[in-house]
């Protein structure tokens, strides 16, 4: 019996090996055109015909990971390293498959055993800075509330956009029959509109949605133009690459008198064979931002700015190295003077954080600043958009498996300022000193008197500028300057006076106003002391003063005396000109009878 057995095995062990070798093909072919969900099919198949075929392990756990299925991916990387040590680019999935499920000491363990034999490897590094700093991400994690926005029949929902009282969103709504994504067997994403309040989603009206993906998308300030993605698609069939990939293009349509949106024309900068999408507008609709893998970036996907000309756009410039990284900079969104996108490259805590840059006077960015949790988690997370008062919006995240979307509460952190007033020269506390707050964004004022102690407390607002003096009857008053803008994070500022007596004919010795050899114009250090002289009169407005000038003595007295005197006038016009009474200050010189040698 077992020899007429032995035949039907070993055609049934070749046809296994056969059905495992097709799988493996077909598999690989899916996986190169990012058909990620049914390249996972075949290898799953390939390893239940050949357990230990590591190739096909370690493939499947690629193509989980990229659809954030990472419980899978761990699973198996752990049976490919059981077959063979797991090289520098696994280890790195591995590390990032762990932060994204939050085991962050598994994470740590396997970057410190990396930089153990490659101790300069740049990605272990910033993986190793991300899990030594993402405690400051979790600072306050009372500012945001979210809240689950349910969509019945929406499988997945992300990149919310304002549109009136309602809000764009790209979403799919599985259809029987309808055309599938192959990069995770979901329907294609189509613009839909939600409406918050009850949240009934209909499609948007018009030729934008198509056969494959209509993506994230905003409308100008007009309330008629719609910037969106689209898959690049041409008679109705995907426009791929050599490698078999579509990519993503940014087209324009126009709300025509009948509510519908037509005329649908291609962005003059899409690039051939490269991703443009994710479109976003300035408040003006003047700047139009987007995101790119074109050639020139720094990394994955980069941020990209164009500004409005007559009746086009500028030739998109790359936003610098500041905002973009070697990673993806995706998804950017603007709300009031703030841009907000998506990162890979920034300090994160894992997958897309949501980070918060602004135009600076020198016109660059500010350094971008992450967010922190429960805005960002480890999952991916985008689309932040504000309403106009900033307290309350609504974002996209797959924290919970599917991309959804999220109402978002903002909470105005705790705010208060704090010091103590002494008397300069003995360090004495001034119990009944004056203390005043006025807040510059609204004009309200605040008066406190010190404790025994010398000590005061107010409470400030978040987005406020405020100017608080300490002053008492003898003594000459300070002030100095708070800036709550932008400040998320509970804080008590700590601004301390130590409060001088005011002594008629006393000097106050100015330091650091010197001037060049036969010169009397002001150098720059000089204008920062006579800016401090500035707030000295503006802080003490019953005062009148003498400013007065000396030179060295390197020429002759009469010289020495007109020069010291033009000096002294020079300031005096410098105070003026920035707002002091001129009949408050009198100029004098002194020559060399009073020099000073530097």
């Amino acid at each position: 019996m077992k020899a007429k057995r032995t035949p039907f095995l070993l055609a049934a062990c070749g046809l296994l090996g056969s059905c495992a070798m097709h799988h493996s093909v077909v598999g690989d072919k899916a996986f190169d055109r990012m058909a990620y969900a049914e390249a996972a099919r075949h290898y799953e198949a390939v390893l239940q015909r050949r357990p230990d075929d590591r190739e096909a392990a370690l493939r499947a756990a690629k193509a989980y990971h990229l659809q954030n299925q990472h419980a899978r991916a761990q699973e198996l990387l752990a049976h490919a390293a059981t077959i063979a040590p797991l090289t520098r680019e696994e280890d790195l999935l591995r590390v990032r498959s762990w932060i994204a499920l939050e085991r962050y000491d598994e994470a740590r363990k396997q970057v410190d055993r990396s930089l153990k034999e490659t101790p300069e490897d740049e990605e272990f590094l910033a993986l190793q800075r991300n899990l030594d700093e993402r405690t400051v991400l979790f600072a306050d994690t009372s500012l945001f509330t979210l809240e689950h926005v349910e969509l019945p029949g929406i499988s997945n929902a992300f990149s919310p956009s304002p549109c009136g009282d309602k809000l764009l969103i790209a979403a799919d709504r599985p259809i029987s029959g309808s055309q599938r994504n192959p990069w995770n067997g979901e329907s294609f994403l189509d613009l839909y509109l939600l409406d918050p309040a009850t949240g009934t989603v209909t499609g948007l009206p018009g030729d934008v949605n198509g056969r494959f993906h209509e993506g994230p998308a905003v409308i100008a300030p007009d309330g008629r133009t719609l910037y969106f993605t689209r898959s690049d698609y041409f008679r109705h069939r995907l426009v791929k690459d050599e490698s078999s990939v579509s990519h993503l293009q940014l087209f324009r349509a126009t709300l025509h008198e009948d509510g519908n949106w037509t005329d649908v024309r291609a962005f003059a900068y899409n690039m051939d064979g490269y991703s443009t999408g994710h479109p976003a507008l300035s408040m003006s609709g003047d700047t139009l931002f987007f995101s790119s893998d074109r050639p020139g970036g720094l990394g994955g996907s980069d941020l990209y700015m164009c500004t409005r000309l007559d009746s086009s756009w500028s030739v998109p410039e790359n936003l610098g190295p500041v905002v973009n990284t070697p990673g993806d900079d995706v998804f950017p969104t603007v709300n009031g003077k703030d841009l907000h996108y998506s990162s890979t490259g920034h300090l994160n805590l894992g997958g897309l954080d949501i980070f918060r840059t602004r135009p600076t006077d020198d016109g660059g960015w500010a350094e971008p600043e992450n967010l922190g949790y429960p805005l960002n988690t480890s999952a991916d997370d985008l689309g932040l958009v504000l309403s106009p008062d900033g307290w309350s919006g609504h974002l996209s995240s797959d924290r919970n498996g599917d991309d959804a979307i999220y109402a978002v509460s903002v909470h105005p952190p705790t705010l208060a300022v704090y010091g103590h007033i002494v008397d300069d020269e003995e360090g004495a506390p001034m119990a009944g000193a004056e203390v005043k707050l006025l807040d510059m964004t609204t004009g309200e004022a605040l008066t406190f008197y010190t404790e025994a102690d010398g000590s005061y407390l107010f409470p400030l607002k978040a987005g406020h500028n405020f100017r608080i003096k300490g002053s008492k009857d003898g003594m000459f008053t300070e002030s100095r300057d708070i800036d709550t803008q932008g400040q998320r994070v509970s804080h008590t500022y700590e601004e301390n006076f130590d409060l001088a007596r005011v002594v008629v004919d006393k000097p106050i010795v100015v330091e650091n106003i010197y001037y060049d050899y036969d010169k009397w114009d002001i150098r720059p250090e000089a204008a920062q002391e006579l800016d401090k002289l500035v707030r000295l009169f503006n802080d003490n407005p019953q005062l009148s003063f003498e400013l007065s000038s000396h030179t060295d003595s390197r020429a002759s007295d009469t010289y020495n005396l007109v020069l010291s005197e033009a000096r002294a006038n020079s300031a005096v016009d410098y105070l003026v000109r920035s707002g002091v009474d001129a009949a408050r200050i009198t100029a004098k010189g002194y020559g060399e009878g009073r020099p000073v040698n530097r």
